[in-house]
């Protein structure tokens, strides 16, 4: 079985990455020069939420931790890519339900419709997203991390329900996946925030890898 590692991290590139509306714009330039300074630095400039990234508590719970409160036992270890590009509209409690993937999973992935969004670099509003009652049926499955393949867990016309069931429950939250080239099916998940103590969230790597004795096709490039 190939066991090569699939990177499922936006690349952040302006222009080319879309943004949440209100977002802080993209800015990667060089700084400073080889020539002038006599090293090649860059600035960045971009907020918590740009791209691939993980959600602290206090991104909608007041008063809650920040993304050093996340448990890192719980960014990495075994995962289950899950198919649910089928239910129409929105996941709810019984698309949730509906779901396959083994009991006990702690590590859910949505491969949604919202997917193909990723081929156009402005934003959409017309991607699926967690209800409340959708977010309330995976905390009673025991996820324990959910991620989902665009830029936000929750419908854009309703981002708080699934937010604030999610993180009060300690469910961790990684937001603009892109699972095109992962099949659905069990893997090795790492995803690694940054390190900004008391921010609302921070950009990530992430990637997958197939796990052992997964079934065929796991691992394929979609």
């Amino acid at each position: 079985m190939d066991r090569t590692p699939i990177d499922v991290t936006v690349p952040l590139v302006p222009g080319r990455v879309p943004l949440y509306p209100g977002d802080t714009e993209l800015v990667v330039e060089r700084h400073q020069s080889l020539a002038g300074e006599g090293a090649n630095v860059s600035r960045l400039t971009f907020s918590a939420h740009c791209g691939t990234h993980v959600d602290a508590p206090v991104h909608f719970l007041d008063g809650a931790g920040g993304i050093e409160t996340v448990p890192l036992d719980v960014l990495v270890g075994p995962c289950e890519v899950v198919d649910a590009t089928g239910p129409e509209g929105h996941l709810d409690a019984a698309a949730v339900r509906a779901l396959e993937f083994p009991e006990g999973t702690e590590r859910v992935l949505l491969r949604t419709r919202g997917g193909v969004l990723w081929d156009g670099p402005a934003f959409s509003e017309r991607f699926p997203g967690l209800t409340g009652d959708g977010a309330a049926a995976l905390v009673e499955r025991g996820v324990r991390l959910v991620g989902i393949d665009y830029l936000s867990i929750a419908p854009f016309d309703d981002p708080a329900p699934a937010h604030e069931v999610l993180l009060r429950a300690g469910v961790v939250v990684v937001e603009a996946l892109d699972l095109r080239a992962a099949a659905p099916g069990p893997y090795e998940f790492t995803c690694l925030p940054l390190l900004v103590p008391g921010a609302d969230g921070a950009p990530a790597r992430a990637f997958l890898v197939p796990a052992r004795g997964a079934p065929p096709g796991c691992g394929d490039r979609v």
